[in-house]
């Protein structure tokens, strides 16, 4: 918190006994003064939550105050959303905003529009790679195979994705549909237990964001047989991207994002402040660090960008979920 002279103090005492000077203008000038609460829209020890934690650390010395991260799972995402949009816009409470929060939700839960018309896209701050990751026990070494594998044996084969409408079977509806196979989806109740059976080999395939699929796979638990990344990631160099395979559409799709959204009506000046603290966090040396050693990356595009990125991409997976007949429960 800035210091304040005791003669602007007074001055200022004095204009707002004339009502000239606003408590709000006081609060937003001096803000933050107390902890802020970072909402996680999903269960604790997910790629979102990881990712949010980090943020969350190095929010707390660009903010001189605490971030205290707090899940609220449930309906994809939906709950926890929901509860940023109906908070006080003073500041305090911001979430965690990614793919299936923000342009997933609103093609399958109709109060989804609804809920991010009450929010505005803060800003972008990083972006990981999702791999496609098969049991050992299926006995294919690289994509080449898997999907001669899938050919063979139309729908035999079955893919763990974390919910009915989530990214995951967003990815393999879509996988389907470009490649010509049928991989059956089979929806958990979330990330945990489908990793779970994908790592027990209920589950032959799991599409999963890198941070949460890559310990498995450095433990030889689960192979890796491509990735959704601008360019093959530095923990897997010998696995191609979908675009080297000739799949840039699901390339692109596969590329998870997490940003910051705060209720729609926070004051402009507060807004700032935030939206500085955060893109000076993601910078900082040592956390930059972390987020690499995840196989996340820096979003550099402009704030501005950010509403558009996500309402080309709520037009875009509106197409798949319609056409994959997706329907929630």
């Amino acid at each position: 918190m800035k210091h304040i002279s005791p003669r602007s103090s007074i001055r200022r005492l004095s204009l707002l006994a004339l009502g000239l000077l606003p408590l709000c203008a006081l609060a937003q000038d001096d803000y933050p003064t107390k902890p802020v609460k970072l909402i996680v829209p999903f269960a604790a020890g997910g790629s979102t939550d990881l990712v949010a934690r980090v943020i969350a650390e190095s929010l707390r010395n660009t903010l001189g105050q605490p971030v205290v991260v707090d899940n609220r799972a449930g309906a994809g995402g939906l709950l926890g959303t929901e509860a940023v949009s109906l908070a006080a816009p003073d500041g305090y409470t911001m979430g965690m905003a990614t793919v299936s929060t923000m342009t997933v939700n609103p093609a399958l839960f109709p109060k989804a529009d609804g809920i991010n018309a009450k929010l505005l896209p803060l800003v972008n701050l990083v972006s990981m790679p999702s791999v496609y990751s098969v049991h050992p026990g299926m006995g294919v070494k690289d994509f080449a195979g898997f999907v001669a594998a899938l050919k063979a044996k139309p729908g035999h084969y079955s893919a763990a994705v974390p919910g009915v409408g989530s990214l995951g079977q967003i990815m393999v509806e879509s996988f389907n549909d470009t490649t010509g196979v049928k991989l059956t989806v089979v929806p958990y109740r979330g990330s945990g237990p489908a990793l779970n059976d994908a790592l027990a080999g209920v589950m032959q395939v799991m599409p999963d964001q890198l941070p949460s699929a890559l310990p498995h796979i450095k433990a030889g638990k689960l192979l890796p047989v491509a990735v959704a990344s601008t360019k093959r990631v530095p923990e897997l160099p010998n696995v191609p991207t979908f675009k080297e395979l000739g799949y840039p559409e699901l390339n692109d799709l596969g590329m998870s994002w997490f940003g910051l959204v705060i209720p729609a009506k926070t004051p402009a000046a507060v807004a700032d402040k935030l939206r500085a603290a955060a893109i000076k966090a993601v910078h900082a040396p040592d956390t930059l660090a972390r987020l690499e050693k995840m196989g996340v990356s820096l979003v550099e595009d402009k704030p501005e960008d950010f509403p558009a990125l996500i309402a080309t991409q709520i037009k875009r997976n509106r197409a798949i979920v319609q056409k994959a007949g997706i329907k929630t429960e």
